[in-house]
């Protein structure tokens, strides 16, 4: 996933991301599926009711083809179906990709080149039309056109001929490598061996849309339906969605969405603090309402825990995310792989925890992959630093490296209040790094100006806060972003900031790209992750944990290590 700052689409994105606000665009022992064992209020979870949805960031693009969003998104993913999906389940389980529009995963060739996809039998759009394969391949081919622009960006890098085609508004031939030789039948040609294919086809690209009803940059407005609701309003580019029932959704066809709720009514624009306030006081229609961008920050998470009715009522759960410090070794003294393992060894975890809102919300981190299995985390510590540092090691490294009195460096970081790559991270980073003999001098950015400067490969500084998420459960799409060195952009958006361009890293990235076993994946990715860590290119610090309150009527509460949010499919409110 691209840094929610960046791409404000997710979030979990959203996503995530998602991202994910663009910020759910984040992992630890804790899998709690949050009050009550998940559950929710008491009772069995009964059809009806309107669920209410209070959030902060409106649904804008409200297209499945500029939507970038992790296994579907949340809202997203009651209108939209695609090929496959995100596994509705808590925890671990939640983290497996499932058959959607398709009859299964995909059946690959033998180097994982080309995938077919069978489409189930009896679906239907909002309107009793049938779904076809066309329709697939159509969805995604209006992805490439410039004007709905902003979806992930994967079809077009492994689709053979994806990288010059400009969408069927200007080229009404299509992608030659999307091939539908019947109704029920899709087939992507890829230009090298994909295995994680079926993760990408959670994305909403894979949505289809009947051309006919295709109206361009206002199809968000109303979208045609093929999940179980539809969009009957629409109203501030997304900021209020009032979703219904589509008669014409089959739960025989949908395994995953329980489509409790009659209606769904998300209202956005909202102030964090409001709306963490209507939904501890679970007053008129907020008493059936939950969020899906807001977290409780420290100061709301401490008067919650103290009240045992509020904290039963607290969803956790975690997401593929690492908040980390990043180093550009063109600038000196960063070029210099003993500096950069002084910093490592001098970083207090604790204290940078404690600075993201202590350790329920934040857990430290020693690897850059998340710690979860089906990112294949390897346990790891190259620079162990203990929870406060080790200022002595890091004093000994720098002496070797040529600074035995010291140095002094740059740290750049934004000035929003996330908690993440903030102000708070930064100084708790600069008292850690003056015991070891580093000034740290700070460099706060307006949060726009931050995240252009640091993806500038002109303009990057040595020294920075960053973070990542993982556009699925995988380490294929956490590693290969930041390390690959076939991915540095010079002139655009670089997020291999590093600028690392190993050939075994890079030929290792590709052989693990082949394996259409997941399970063995996920173990190389691990060990990958494991042997970039030795190059000191980056301090992993925390993994995030979101702690969300819900209504008090709120029921059957799934929270997934996929997206590490409560699922809006699950819920019911009756």
């Amino acid at each position: 996933m691209r840094q929610p700052s960046v791409i404000a689409r997710r979030v979990a994105a959203a996503t995530v991301t998602l991202v994910l606000a663009a910020g759910a665009a984040a992992c630890g022992p804790e899998d709690s599926k949050g009050g009550d064992s998940g559950s929710g209020a008491e009772g069995t979870p009964q059809k009806g009711g309107t669920l209410t949805v209070l959030n902060r960031n409106t649904q804008q693009d409200f297209d499945p083809a500029r939507l970038y969003t992790s296994g579907g998104g949340n809202i997203p993913s009651l209108i939209f179906r695609t090929l496959t999906t995100r596994n509705r389940e808590d925890g671990a389980d939640g983290a497996q990709v499932v058959p959607d529009l398709a009859t299964d995963l995909g059946k690959p060739n033998k180097d994982a080149t080309v995938w077919t996809y069978t489409l189930k039998e009896g679906l239907k759009y909002e309107d009793g039309t049938a779904i076809t394969s066309a329709d697939i391949k159509y969805g995604i081919e209006r992805s490439f056109a410039a004007e709905l622009s902003g979806g992930a960006p994967y079809l077009r890098d492994w689709l053979i001929g994806g990288a010059d085609y400009q969408g069927p508004y200007k080229d009404k031939k299509g992608l030659d490598s999307i091939e539908v030789p019947d109704d029920r039948t899709i087939v992507f040609r890829l230009n090298k061996p994909e295995g994680e294919f079926p993760f990408l086809a959670t994305q909403t690209q894979t949505t289809p849309v009947p051309k006919a009803k295709d109206t361009g940059t206002k199809y968000e407005e109303h979208p045609v339906s093929s999940g179980p609701y539809k969009v009957v309003t629409n109203e501030n580019d997304g900021e209020r969605l009032v979703l219904e029932r589509n008669p014409h959704w089959s739960a025989a066809t949908d395994e995953e969405r329980k489509a409790h709720p009659d209606r769904i009514d998300v209202r956005s624009g909202l102030d964090a603090a409001v709306i963490n306030q209507r939904l501890s006081a679970s007053q008129g229609p907020d008493a059936a309402a939950v969020t899906t961008d807001t977290n409780l920050g420290p100061a709301e998470l401490a008067k919650v825990s103290s009240d045992k009715k509020l904290a039963a009522r607290v969803g956790t759960g975690h997401f593929g995310y690492t908040n980390y410090i990043a180093f550009n070794p063109k600038v000196k003294p960063f070029d210099n792989p003993k500096v950069r393992q002084a910093i490592s060894y001098a970083v207090d975890r604790s204290s940078v925890v404690n600075a993201a809102g202590g350790s329920s919300l934040a857990e430290p981190a020693t690897t850059f992959l998340p710690e979860r299995d089906s990112f294949g985390h390897t346990p790891y510590d190259h620079f162990p630093a203990g929870k406060t540092g080790d200022a002595a090691k890091a004093k000994e490294l720098l002496k070797e490296a040529g600074y035995d009195k010291g140095l002094t460096v740059t740290l750049t970081h934004s000035d929003a209040k996330d908690f993440e790559t903030s102000p708070e991270i930064a100084t708790a980073l600069q008292a850690a790094l003056k015991k070891a003999g580093i000034t740290v001098e700070l460099q706060g950015l307006e949060d726009n100006d931050y995240s252009d400067t640091i993806h500038d490969a002109k303009k990057e500084p040595g020294f920075f806060l960053a973070h990542w998420g993982a556009d699925w459960p995988s380490g294929g799409p956490f590693l290969a972003p930041i390390f690959d060195g076939r991915q540095i952009v010079k002139n655009g958006a670089n997020y291999n900031t590093s600028f690392l361009n190993d050939p075994e890293v890079n030929q290792e990235i590709d052989e693990i790209n082949k394996l259409t076993d997941l399970k063995a994946a996920a173990t190389r990715w691990g060990a990958l992750d494991k042997k970039i860590g030795e190059k000191a290119l980056t301090v992993p610090l925390f993994h995030p944990v979101y702690k969300r309150l819900y209504g008090q009527d709120v029921k059957n509460i799934v929270i997934s290590d996929w997206t590490g949010v409560l699922d809006v499919s699950q819920v019911a409110v009756k």
